[in-house]
């Protein structure tokens, strides 16, 4: 029997280029792939403001330990709105107190309004996990923080406003919570994370796939390997923090600091280029 080795010459010629070209098609995707990194030099041009408490200052320790090769964005605290913010820079500042979340929401629009807004591409704040108790209104505080956002985006056009979900804790477990349990007392971070998990949920239905959100409660809750960190209250199943992202049960620690500084860079990166901003009179020095 004679095998015509011809064919397969003919057929090899057929099929290896268009083989070839799914390949490189593939790697361009792969390389493109939103949070890959390779987006983060557009943070090089961006003018971004973040106000925050202790759990932001945990994110930008994470973001200034990012490598170099990175393109991460320098991090400067702001003293003042009128202050000016250059191109490459996460600007951050404290707002409002801890435990009175609409003191962050007065202090943001605040600030917006005293003159940053007119300086940053991108702005936005975060609350706290000490800001939610088991007898918080999150609902009434979403549609105080809906209509102070919704002002600010009408008074604002040229900024980018990014909405945060709330950070959750870890909930207690093993013998102590058991015995506070059996005598009646609360387990620490079951009810709080309950009116937490409220307010995102309430974040996600109103800008979820609609305006940016980035959904850092979901990231918290999130393990490397994809495992969700969950618990069960009255039949339901309530998110919580990774042990392991926290040495407190609040606060981020190295690790924690690592993940999510990465996933915040990525995602600011990934953001629509925002609109043009009209340039910022230089101040003329008094003679």
């Amino acid at each position: 029997m004679h095998f015509d080795w011809s064919f397969l010459v003919r057929l090899s010629v057929l099929v290896l280029p268009a083989m070839l070209l799914m390949a490189l098609h593939g790697t361009a995707a792969h390389a493109a792939a939103p949070g890959s990194g390779a987006p983060l030099e557009r943070l090089s041009s961006r003018r971004i403001f973040f106000g925050h408490q202790s759990v932001g200052g945990n994110l930008l320790d994470g973001v200034q330990r990012l490598p170099a090769s990175s393109q991460a964005p320098r991090v400067v605290e702001v003293k003042s709105p009128t202050e000016a913010v250059a191109p490459g820079t996460l600007a951050h500042a404290m707002v409002g107190q801890n435990e009175k979340p609409e003191s962050k929401i007065a202090d943001f629009e605040r600030m917006m309004d005293a003159g940053l807004a007119k300086s940053t591409d991108v702005a936005f704040f975060k609350f706290c996990y000490i800001d939610f108790n088991g007898a918080t209104d999150s609902r009434a505080l979403f549609e105080k923080y809906r209509a102070s956002m919704e002002g600010l985006k009408a008074r604002h056009p040229g900024t980018t406003f990014v909405h945060v979900t709330a950070p959750l804790t870890t909930v207690q477990r093993g013998a102590k919570a058991w015995l506070k349990e059996l005598l009646g007392r609360p387990v620490w971070g079951i009810a709080e994370n309950v009116q937490r998990e409220t307010f995102n949920e309430l974040m996600r239905q109103a800008y979820g796939g609609k305006e940016p959100l980035f959904d850092l409660a979901r990231l918290e809750s999130t393990a490397p390997d994809g495992k969700r960190e969950t618990y069960e209250l009255n039949g339901q199943t309530w998110p919580a923090m990774v042990p392991g992202y926290s040495d407190d049960g609040g606060h981020l620690n190295a690790t924690g600091q690592e993940r999510l500084a990465k996933e915040l860079m990525n995602f600011l990166a990934n953001l629509p280029a925002p609109a043009v901003q009209p340039p910022i009179p230089a101040v003329q020095a008094t003679p």
